[in-house]
């Protein structure tokens, strides 16, 4: 097997929506620039929310798997693959009895898919969550966990493995913002300085994108959602920060960095030249 010559992008998350919030732009963004880019998403998000006032699902997993289908298309970015984990939850709908739960699966094992995944796609630039998985949910933090084991492990791979492992970023002031919309996160903690930010990609081209992924998530942004419950001040204050720019910070690299901050995920990354303007 020979390296990939296309550049190639892998987006790990953990739950359908997890891609709009955070890299939604960046994923179309590098699609339309002829990025291959590939979503592996963990589980189907079987133990969400409906946050649809009188909404009833037969089957919540399969509801919200073609919801992330039709998120992918708004954004311009291939079909997900499923890593068929299901979704622990939160709350009172924290599925502690669910061996395949990803809160009880050994991160040891997920990562051995993940470096499958890794071969077969051969992307030269991973993203993942950061090490506080956005607002601290299990499942994040364990797809933050063996995602970079995963990129430390397959370095042997055809062409060096892949290059550079980016991590999704909050500034204190945007993790501040949030916490006033009723997130309970200290921003000093959720949160990263400016510095911290390796690369900040202007995504304001791709509103329209995210906004219809995120509309196409229909079950977790209702009414009842906190999207929903926002005062038309906060939503437009929210979508300011969310639509306009995406934040990454470094969370590996094999190769090296010439310049800071970076003008995106693929500068100075072999395979990737011209995707950044070098």
């Amino acid at each position: 097997m020979t390296a990939n010559p296309q550049p190639t992008l892998l987006a790990v998350f953990a739950h359908p929506d997890d891609e709009a919030f955070s890299v939604g732009g960046t994923l179309t963004h590098y699609a339309r620039r002829g990025v291959r880019v590939v979503l592996a998403c963990a589980t189907r998000g079987e133990a969400g929310k409906i946050t649809v006032p009188g909404m009833t699902v037969d089957d919540l997993g399969q509801q919200r798997e073609q919801e992330l289908r039709e998120a992918c298309r708004a954004l311009e970015i291939g079909e997900p693959v499923f890593l068929d984990y299901h979704d622990s939850g939160r709350y009172e709908r924290t599925r502690h009895d669910d061996p395949l739960a990803l809160m009880n699966v050994n991160p040891l094992d997920v990562e051995v898919g993940l470096r499958a995944l890794i071969k077969e796609v051969q992307p030269q630039v991973i993203v993942t969550f950061d090490p506080h998985g956005g607002y601290g949910h299990v499942d994040h933090l364990q797809i933050h966990r063996a995602t970079t084991a995963a990129f430390f492990s397959t370095g042997h791979l055809p062409g060096g493995g892949p290059q550079r492992l980016y991590y999704t970023a909050m500034t204190h002031e945007a993790a501040a913002g949030i916490a006033r919309m009723g997130q309970d996160l200290d921003p000093l903690v959720y949160g990263v300085s400016p510095d911290t930010v390796a690369v900040r990609m202007n995504v304001a081209a791709y509103a329209e994108n995210k906004k219809a992924a995120l509309a196409a998530h229909g079950t977790q942004t209702g009414a009842e959602s906190l999207l929903g419950r926002m005062t038309p001040e906060e939503r437009e204050a929210m979508e300011t920060r969310m639509l306009g720019t995406e934040g990454f910070s470094i969370g590996g690299t094999r190769t090296p960095i010439a310049r800071y901050p970076l003008r995106g995920l693929f500068d100075g990354v072999p395979g990737g030249e011209g995707v950044d303007g070098e």
